[in-house]
């Protein structure tokens, strides 16, 4: 079950969070931040092995004993960080890795819309329920 789903900018700041269970939603928080870390430590091992940039997948940044921490980055450096149950056995890495596709081709459509300016929080309707059914979907 995916428990939490995060856009972060090039520059390390929070374009969008969504937690499922909200009374944990400081300590999601939290992962996605340290798991920033773990994001760059991976781009930076690619180095200037990026040339290839079809695979934007990282793959598991780092397991905890509940969850699962996921990552993706883009092109433009969009990081995307998608927390899982970890009592999701079901759940394989090709599933995840769609779920990520979809994630950027919704972000895509939100870069697409004249109406966002680059850089400010996404507060898109169907973005959001992109990944509420992301969310649901999992479970």
């Amino acid at each position: 079950m995916a428990v939490c789903v995060a856009v972060i900018a090039k520059e390390n700041y929070p374009l969008y969070i969504r937690s499922a269970p909200t009374e944990n939603e400081l300590k999601f928080h939290y992962m996605v931040h340290t798991s920033l870390d773990v994001v760059d430590e991976k781009i930076s091992a690619m180095g200037k092995a990026l040339v290839d940039q079809r695979e934007l997948y990282l793959g598991l940044l780092y397991p905890t004993e509940d969850y699962k921490v996921y990552g993706y980055v883009t092109n433009s450096k969009v990081k995307f960080v998608m927390v899982v149950d970890s009592s999701n056995t079901a759940l394989r890495d090709n599933e995840i890795r769609s779920m990520f596709r979809k994630l950027h081709n919704s972000y895509t459509d939100v870069m697409c819309n004249p109406f966002y300016n680059p850089g400010d929080r996404i507060q898109s309707r169907a973005f959001d329920s992109t990944v509420t059914s992301m969310m649901i979907q999992v479970c």
